[in-house]
């Protein structure tokens, strides 16, 4: 027997979108957190060993600088989304 949906009223779909965002902006900041402490974990290493990473050094700061800018991105999104709930 086939289940009959209802349709999620505006409400409903606001609140979802409120929690997909509030975990979003959360997610990048594990991510950015993740990669600052990576790159000071790097900072400690002998100068060879840094030498060594210094590739994934690269990697790492491009990271943390594109999971910022996402991060913002996504904390105005939750703000209009929050204006929309209130």
């Amino acid at each position: 027997m086939e289940k009959e949906t209802t349709p999620q009223t505006r409400e409903e779909i606001l609140a979802a979108s409120l929690d997909a965002r509030i975990q979003e902006v959360m997610l990048y900041q594990i991510n950015i957190d993740n990669y600052a402490i990576a790159l000071e974990e790097i900072g400690n290493l002998p100068p060879d060993e840094r030498a060594e990473l210094s590739a994934f050094t690269d990697q790492l700061r491009t990271l943390l600088a594109s999971e910022k800018l996402e991060q913002k991105k996504a904390q105005i999104m939750l703000s209009v989304i929050k204006r929309q709930v209130e």
